[in-house]
């Protein structure tokens, strides 16, 4: 699902921002995506957008437990989401867990 990762220092954090458009506000998305996260060793935040998107950055040190939490996102919110943008972004700052931002 992701491209591979340049540099091999498995020490490297790697974080993704996600957008997810569709019926992803009013409807549980972010607390949903919150509880998810405690299943996997993961910080970062998700938080409503104005444009009614909700933004998720994501970051661990494990490529696999990404593809899998993002495999476990579109289970979950598979009937919710319309389309979402993925990208990789600067590993800057590093969270310390993951939060529900308003």
């Amino acid at each position: 699902m992701f491209a591979e990762p340049e540099q091999s220092d498995s020490s490297a954090r790697i974080t993704l921002r996600a957008i997810y458009h569709g019926r992803v506000q009013g409807v549980g998305f972010r607390y949903r995506t919150a509880r998810l996260a405690q299943q996997y060793p993961v910080t970062g935040y998700v938080k409503n957008l104005a444009d009614g998107t909700v933004e998720l950055v994501v970051q661990t040190q494990d490529r696999p437990v990404l593809e899998q939490f993002f495999d476990d996102m579109m289970l979950t919110f598979a009937t919710n989401v319309t389309d979402v943008a993925v990208e990789e972004i600067g590993s800057e700052p590093h969270f310390q867990q993951f939060e529900i931002q308003h």
